[in-house]
């Protein structure tokens, strides 16, 4: 067989082992870019050489039809980005204009597309200066990049990457930053000829207007109670490369906020976007914010303890009681007190009964001595042992005959 055929049997041959379908997956750092992607944020991946950041990169812009552009940003000058000048007729009157370059041109010529930055942490300081505007303004050069191109750059850890460099902080705090690892499943059923499919979220509608509100009311308040956080920059050179919360980092986080509310994505993705928007420490700080937000008004829950609409999640249950506690204990009065064991007793019927030691040992050590201990006291005592600071008023209940409270006190 001539070499010629046989060069067109292996093109058959590598044709089959490119050829291969998608399907859609369960995969939350996936999802956290598709939504960044869809709210227009520039996103960075990090991830070490060869976990398939750029591979990843091409599957979604064929899943969203978008033209890709890959740009090796290591590889350019600085006047790539920020354009060439080119002198005219008369530079004096029409000025000297910046020519972009052909990449550009293309992307606006189609009027969408997907900007890829791959290398990020290779280019040079001056190169990652010339890629501010592009990456916040969309301009380059002369050249504004249509509303419907997206940017995604991608980086290696400055100790693996080749010959890399810290990012700059203007340019980090430009990008939301999502750590990539691989998943075992994924790239074993990836080689098998299946890969997730990236599919944009599916943004409701009748939510849209409550979700840029409840993303107001959530970064605002935050952000009342916790002002030393609206700027900080780290001390460090590596952490200023990353995610740390500025202006602009929380008007990213309340974009991607809004977006995840309207989306309805779950937490863990949301924990990417927040992190990946104002760094760790930040993020996981608003996320227990929005946690807090979701709590029930302890005096809707003291005012009909029968009724109580208390949490399902763990935590979030015994917070809400805690709070009822705190509430009895900024108003101390008798009728509040009992209420607050009702409440606790409700908790009981109702969910897992471990969550009640610290409340109800809390809630004994507010009572008064002119008051009297409530029959609701008995149904807690078998479960959580009211001792302690509850002693005294056990003891009383135990003068009284009450059996249940005695048994208490020998606790």
């Amino acid at each position: 067989m001539a070499p010629s055929s046989q060069l067109a049997v292996a093109d058959d041959l590598l044709g089959l082992l490119r050829t291969t379908s998608s399907e859609p997956r369960p995969d939350e750092q996936l999802e956290a870019l598709t939504l960044a992607v869809a709210a227009d944020l520039p996103v960075l991946l990090w991830g070490e050489p060869g976990i398939g950041k750029t591979a990843v990169l091409t599957r979604l812009a064929e899943s969203l039809g978008l033209p890709l552009t890959t740009v090796i940003a290591s590889v350019h000058e600085p006047s790539d980005f920020a354009g060439l000048p080119v002198v005219g007729d008369d530079p004096a009157v029409q000025g000297v204009p910046m020519a972009p370059p052909q990449w550009a041109v293309e992307l606006v010529r189609a009027g969408h597309g997907l900007l890829f930055l791959d290398e990020l942490s290779t280019a040079t300081p001056a190169v990652q200066a010339a890629l501010l505007r592009v990456v916040l303004e969309r301009r380059v050069g002369a050249l504004q990049l249509p509303p419907g191109v997206r940017i995604v750059a991608a980086a290696n850890p400055r100790a693996s990457a080749a010959d890399g460099w810290e990012l700059s902080p203007p340019l980090a705090n430009r990008f939301v930053h999502l750590q990539w690892v691989h998943d075992r499943e994924v790239v074993v059923r990836g080689l098998g000829g299946v890969w997730p499919r990236a599919e944009l979220p599916t943004l409701e509608p009748e939510l849209l207007t409550d979700a840029v509100t409840f993303a107001r009311r959530a970064v605002c308040g935050f952000l009342e109670a916790r002002p030393t956080l609206i700027h900080r920059l780290p001390t460090s050179e590596t952490r200023r490369g990353g995610a740390w919360p500025s202006p602009r980092s929380w008007e990213t986080a309340l974009t991607l906020l809004a977006f995840a509310t309207a989306a309805s994505v779950s937490r863990e993705v949301l924990a990417l976007l927040v992190r990946g928007a104002v760094g760790d420490g930040p993020g996981l700080e608003l996320l227990a914010h929005l946690d807090r937000m979701d709590l029930p008004d302890p005096e809707i829950l003291l005012a009909d303890p029968a009724a109580a609409g208390l949490p399902v999640r763990g935590d979030l249950r015994q917070a809400a009681l805690e709070a009822v506690v705190a509430a009895v204990g900024a108003r101390p009065e008798r009728a509040r007190w009992e209420a607050a064991w009702a409440v606790l007793v409700h908790a009981l019927e109702t969910g897992a009964p471990d969550l009640l030691v610290a409340p109800a040992a809390a809630l004994a050590g507010l009572r008064r001595d002119e008051w009297e201990v409530p029959d609701a006291v008995e149904r807690l005592v078998d479960v959580v042992g009211v001792a302690g600071r509850a002693e005294r008023s056990v003891a009383r209940a135990a003068e009284k005959g009450k059996p249940a409270a005695r048994a208490a006190v020998g606790r």
